[in-house]
C-alpha cells in the first residue's frame, strides 16, 4: 500500500508539468486561434494565403516533429530555449491552428442574413461582430474546443522526448526501475481524471448555452 502511495506522489508531481503546459497552451492557443479566424475571413488576400499556409503546416504535420524542430533543430541556428518553453511555444502554436479553424468555420456557420439584419438596425461591422455574431460563434464551438482541450491533455505527454518530467515519464522511470506495470496503471487514473473534468466541465457550458437551440 505504501508503494502505491509512493508511485502515486511521483506520478502526481509529473502532472504539475502537464497542467502547467495544458493551461499555458489554452489559455494562449484559444485567444490567437481567435484573432486568426477573423484574419482567414477577413477581405485581406495576402492575410487569407498567409495564414492558411499557417494552418496547412501545423495541422499537415506531426506535434512530435513539431516539437523536435523547436527544441532540437532551432539550436542549429542559434535559436534555443529551455524544454519547458520549447514546448509551450510549439503547443501554442500547433493548437491555434486548430483553434483557427474551429472558430473560422463557426463564424462561417452563422447565417447572412443576420448580417444583413444588423445592418439595417444601423449596427457597423464592429457592432455586428461582438453584439450577434461572437456570441454565437463561441456558443457553437463549445464542442469541438472540448474535444481539441481533451486531445491537449493527452497529448502533453509528448513532452517526455525532451526529458520534462511530466505523467508519464515519471510513471515510466518507476516501471523501468522496479518492473511493474502499476505506475502506467495510476498514471491511465490520473488522465481519465483530468479528462472527465474537462468534460463534465464542457458539459456544463453546453447545457448553459446551448439549451436555446
Amino acid at each position: 500500500m505504501q508503494n502505491l502511495i509512493d508511485i502515486g506522489i511521483y506520478i502526481l508531481k509529473g502532472s504539475v508539468i502537464t497542467f502547467e503546459l495544458f493551461f499555458v497552451t489554452i489559455i494562449l492557443s484559444i485567444p490567437v486561434g481567435f484573432i486568426f479566424s477573423l484574419g482567414k475571413i477577413s477581405k485581406f488576400k495576402i492575410l487569407r494565403v498567409i495564414l492558411s499556409a499557417y494552418t496547412w503546416f501545423f495541422r499537415g504535420t506531426p506535434l512530435l516533429l513539431q516539437l523536435f524542430f523547436t527544441y532540437f533543430g532551432l539550436p542549429a541556428i542559434g535559436i534555443k530555449f529551455s524544454p519547458f518553453t520549447a514546448a509551450a511555444i510549439t503547443f501554442v502554436l500547433n493548437y491555434a491552428a486548430y483553434f483557427t479553424e474551429i472558430f473560422r468555420a463557426g463564424l462561417n456557420s452563422i447565417d447572412k442574413g443576420q448580417y444583413e439584419a444588423a445592418n439595417v438596425l444601423g449596427m457597423n461591422y464592429f457592432q455586428t461582430m461582438v453584439r450577434i455574431i461572437i456570441p454565437q460563434t463561441f456558443k457553437r464551438v463549445i464542442p469541438p474546443v472540448c474535444n481539441e482541450g481533451i486531445s491537449l491533455v493527452k497529448d502533453t505527454a509528448l513532452v517526455s522526448v525532451i526529458g520534462m518530467a511530466e505523467i508519464l515519464r515519471n510513471a515510466k522511470e518507476i516501471v523501468t526501475r522496479e518492473f511493474i506495470i502499476t505506475p502506467f496503471i495510476v498514471a491511465a487514473v490520473v488522465y481519465l481524471l483530468a479528462t472527465t473534468i474537462l468534460v463534465s466541465l464542457f458539459n456544463h457550458l453546453e447545457n448553459k448555452y446551448l439549451s436555446y437551440e
